[in-house]
């Protein structure tokens, strides 16, 4: 081997070892204990995220993936009124992703107002109550949305449809003052639904 190739050699080696040293330890502008923000991986994959929460909290969409289905699995089928008689104004969608869990807040945020918001609340009240929880799912993955209706009393009606899985759509609250009465019997979203809520 010539004295240049073992020169460049010995060069390549070193500047390696620096930067195999530097990624390990992190630098000084990224704080202690810093950590990479993704996993390794192999050639030719995907880098995969690590464990830090996706998504954002926010007024329009306050709760995490586990708060939301907290809130499905409280439900009682078979029970509540065939049809809700709330009328809305508007509507904020909150998606959340396929794989959302534990404090994963809702990737996508939209509004709808006017008949667009009228609209999706006919495509909600039309799906039949169901009497008992869906026993067969299927395995597929998809979004959960949650659905926050407002109404121009300030009211804010409350459902969950998954669009995967059992495919429930219930509603979960109803929130403002002189709103009280029953909630809607928990029911199963329809293919209408899910193409609509898919619309942006």
């Amino acid at each position: 081997m010539s004295a240049s190739r073992t020169r460049g050699f010995i060069g390549a080696t070193l500047v390696v070892t620096v930067l195999g040293f530097t990624a390990a330890c992190g630098n000084e502008s990224s704080g202690a204990g810093a950590q990479p923000s993704q996993t390794p991986t192999t050639p030719g994959t995907t880098p995969t995220p690590t464990a830090t929460p996706s998504g954002t909290p926010s007024m329009d969409c306050p709760e995490t993936i586990t708060a939301v289905r907290a809130a499905i699995s409280k439900a009682v089928w078979g029970k509540g009124t065939a049809k809700s008689l709330f009328q809305p104004v508007s509507v904020t969608i909150c998606q959340y992703d396929a794989q959302a869990a534990g404090q994963d807040y809702a990737t996508v945020t939209t509004k709808r107002t006017a008949k667009q918001a009228t609209d999706l609340f006919a495509l909600v009240n039309s799906a039949k109550p169901v009497a008992k929880k869906p026993a067969m799912c299927t395995k597929e993955l998809g979004p959960t949305y949650v659905l926050r209706f407002t109404d121009n009393d300030r009211g804010v009606l409350s459902y969950t449809a998954e669009a995967f899985g059992c495919h429930q759509l219930v509603a979960t609250s109803l929130e403002g003052q002189g709103k009280p009465g029953e909630l809607a019997a928990p029911r199963q979203v329809t293919p209408e639904l899910v193409k609509a809520l898919g619309l942006r």
